[in-house]
């Protein structure tokens, strides 16, 4: 039997699929909770509930009382699917269009569930096949296939230590013109010069020697691979 085109599921179900996928990444257990999903997509747990059962009736989830839910493979196709879409949409955004990193997200939003899975892999042609987004993080290929780069939270780099950034998270515009001021982005190599105690402030030094102070929650939304 012929499978669905992504773009043959609603936008509501490739959502939820995406979301559930990436706290499934998240997740200690691998499942992804009503309270978690309903947390993402601000939404009410009691709406999430009725959607869960349904996706599960499609067959895009199992779903086991008090242990969450988790994708089928069906489920997975879809959201990495919907993810490679998305990531495509940014990047294209971004090299063709010229747009900032900071504003290629909310555009990918709407942009993901009008294309055609034709269309997103001509894009994906037409740049030469980009493995990562704007913000570091990795494109499926066409056969849905994910490779991670080796990254750990800038928050875990010991004083003294240096790495690149490879990957930035992009849900925070805010965050993201922020970075853009320190001069921070995807490739910069930075040394963590030291933290203050008790979660203050951490000291990070650029190639050419600018240094500037972040708090945790900035350096933790900073992924470094060390050298």
């Amino acid at each position: 039997m012929t499978r669905r085109g992504i773009e043959e599921y609603t936008a509501p179900v490739q959502d939820y699929l995406k979301t559930i996928y990436e706290i499934e990444r998240g997740s200690d257990t691998g499942a992804a909770t009503t309270t978690d999903i309903a947390g993402r997509l601000d939404l009410a747990p009691a709406s999430v509930s009725g959607m869960v059962r349904r996706l599960a009736d499609q067959g895009l989830l199992e779903h086991e009382r008090y242990r969450g839910v988790r994708l089928t493979e069906e489920g997975r196709r879809v959201a990495l699917g919907t993810i490679r879409r998305h990531r495509i949409i940014e990047t294209y955004l971004t090299e063709v269009l010229g747009y900032p990193w900071d504003r290629v997200h909310e555009e990918a939003e709407r942009l993901e569930h009008a294309a055609s899975d034709e269309l997103v892999d001509r894009m994906a042609a037409a740049l030469g096949e980009p493995t990562v987004d704007p913000h570091g993080a990795p494109i499926p290929t066409r056969d849905l296939r994910v490779e991670e780069a080796d990254s750990v939270p800038l928050t875990e780099v010991s004083a003294g230590r240096a790495g690149r950034v490879v990957r930035v998270a992009d849900d925070d515009p805010a965050l993201l013109r922020y970075l853009d001021e320190l001069g921070i982005c995807i490739g910069t190599r930075i040394t963590l010069v030291g933290r203050a105690p008790f979660d203050g402030p951490i000291t990070l030094r650029l190639d050419g020697g600018t240094e500037h102070a972040v708090g945790p929650l900035v350096a933790a939304q900073l992924r470094v691979r060390e050298e």
